[in-house]
């Protein structure tokens, strides 16, 4: 078997490659990336991607929501399957780290695996998939995490594939545009891996250099509508006027009183409203915001979504409007599995690289895999911790870092016969 006193690193000169290549896929020209799910760059992105697997022998799998996955068999096909990956899809204007790293450091980790161990004139024990999830964003269709929740069965298909844009075109339709409309079947792995910026700046000012997530946050995201009347924005008295976008700035300074008020942590934002004609001479008739409440306690997210829906009548009275909840997606907190938190940490140390464990706050594909499979997703640091803007940034040497890492926990999963009890046992 392989030999861990002296650990090897991943391919560093492979692995930049790869994230320079990919970078060049919706670049905005200014560090940033701008390809949002199912948009032509996004699509080129994916082909690339697709290409790189076919070229290095791997099977390529597409499943019917978009999922791109390379399935390489090393072992047989009794042998466990352990899958890393995580998502080429960007927010409109976002950074290129976000998603893209964990898609090309997968890539990455087993290529170097493979290519040691042919080195070594040894056959590994795993195979291994590698994962190109759909939509995670969930900048152009809502809801986030859509490829990865109908994988793991949280979600619908025909409820994904029914999804519109702000266009009103519909998942479906893109996926069959983009050549993404697959029929095939991916197997379900042993476990899954999954590394990522951390979008924060802990690690930054703590020094440390690779960070395991413990657990992740629960969410409610609700599309409010509020419904006024349109009319002209000069000569409408101010007392007769039913202003939809005054209604949505009452429901938004809410939502920022409930996180000063709650008794834990509490985030709360909207970060999309489509306003109705959206003309600056009519007051406006109709508003959709897209909001948010995210907590570690599931008490406080629960306390938080009560209170709001309690304020709503007393708001639209206020602003003379009608203001309704229209849907909510709920996503439940959780941890992530405790076996893969110290097999991240065990292998971090192996290289001297200094550790810390966070939660996530973010989404993360990772998090709808851990309702079937252990899960994990751990961090390296980001720049100021920058994350969804153009200037987001991990050094070179971090991205390295958190390949190493990634390399090290596959090498130990494969040396156990992919056991992760014994995978952590026989550190």
């Amino acid at each position: 078997m392989m030999d861990y006193r002296k650990p090897e690193g991943i391919d560093a000169q492979l692995l930049q490659s790869f994230m320079e290549q990919v970078s060049a896929f919706g670049c905005t020209g200014d560090g940033g990336v701008d390809r949002p799910a199912l948009t032509d760059d996004h699509a080129a992105a994916r082909n690339w991607f697709r290409a790189e697997l076919e070229n290095r022998g791997y099977r390529v799998l597409i499943d019917d929501i978009g999922n791109v996955f390379g399935h390489i068999d090393c072992a047989g096909p009794e042998a466990p399957l352990v899958m890393l990956g995580s998502h080429l899809d960007s927010q409109p204007k976002g950074g290129r780290f976000d998603g893209a790293y964990g898609v090309v450091a997968a890539l990455a980790a087993v290529e170097t695996l493979r290519a040691q161990a042919s080195r070594q004139g040894e056959m590994p024990a795993c195979n291994y998939i590698i994962a190109d999830w759909m939509n995670e964003e969930g900048a152009r269709f809502q809801p986030s995490l859509m490829g990865s929740s109908v994988f793991a069965g949280l979600l619908d298909r025909d409820f994904a594939h029914g999804r519109c844009d702000r266009d009103g075109r519909r998942v479906r339709d893109e996926l069959t545009r983009c050549g993404v409309m697959g029929g095939d079947t991916a197997p379900r792995p042993d476990c899954y891996l999954e590394v990522h910026i951390e979008g924060d700046s802990k690690m930054e000012k703590s020094g440390a250099r690779i960070a395991p997530f413990i657990r992740f946050w629960g969410a409610a995201k609700l599309r409010i509508e509020v419904t006024g009347e349109q009319n002209h924005t000069g000569p409408t008295p101010m007392s007769e006027r039913r202003d939809a976008v005054f209604g949505a700035a009452l429901v938004v300074t809410r939502l920022r009183e409930l996180a000063g008020t709650a008794k834990d942590t509490l985030h709360t934002s909207v970060g999309r409203m489509d306003i109705s004609p959206n003309s600056p001479n009519i007051v406006p008739g109709r508003a959709e915001l897209f909001a948010e409440l995210r907590a570690p306690e599931p008490e406080t997210l629960e306390w938080a979504e009560a209170e709001l829906r309690h304020s709503l009548p007393q708001l639209a009275q206020k602003a003379d409007v009608g203001i309704e909840i229209i849907a909510v997606e709920h996503r439940p907190a959780g941890r992530f599995d405790s076996r893969l938190v110290s097999l991240c940490e065990t292998a971090a140390t192996a290289f001297g690289y200094p550790t810390m464990r966070l939660d996530t706050i973010a989404g993360h594909d990772a998090v709808a895999l851990s309702a079937i499979v252990p899960s994990i997703v751990f961090a390296v640091p980001s720049v100021n911790g920058v994350i969804h803007r153009h200037d987001e940034y991990t050094s070179p040497e971090d991205l390295t870092a958190g390949g190493d890492v990634l390399l090290d926990m596959v090498r130990r999963i494969d040396r156990a016969g992919g056991s992760l009890d014994k995978a952590v046992g026989g550190t």
